[in-house]
């Protein structure tokens, strides 16, 4: 997966993936694959903002 190729070539990258529909497993294999956050649709806001300032101090 990309997510896995672009962790290798740069460990500070932060990558939060986001999917319109939640399946059961998707939050496991996207952590799995290298995303550090999963969010769904509809975005909560408030959720995101967290998120960006959690990794973009």
């Amino acid at each position: 997966m990309a997510t896995s190729l672009i962790s290798l070539l740069n460990i500070h990258v932060v990558i939060i993936a986001q999917k319109a529909f939640e399946k059961p497993g998707d939050y496991q294999r996207a952590i799995d694959a290298g995303c550090n956050k999963y969010i769904t649709k509809p975005l909560n806001l408030m959720r995101l903002n967290e998120l960006i300032k959690k990794y973009f101090k």
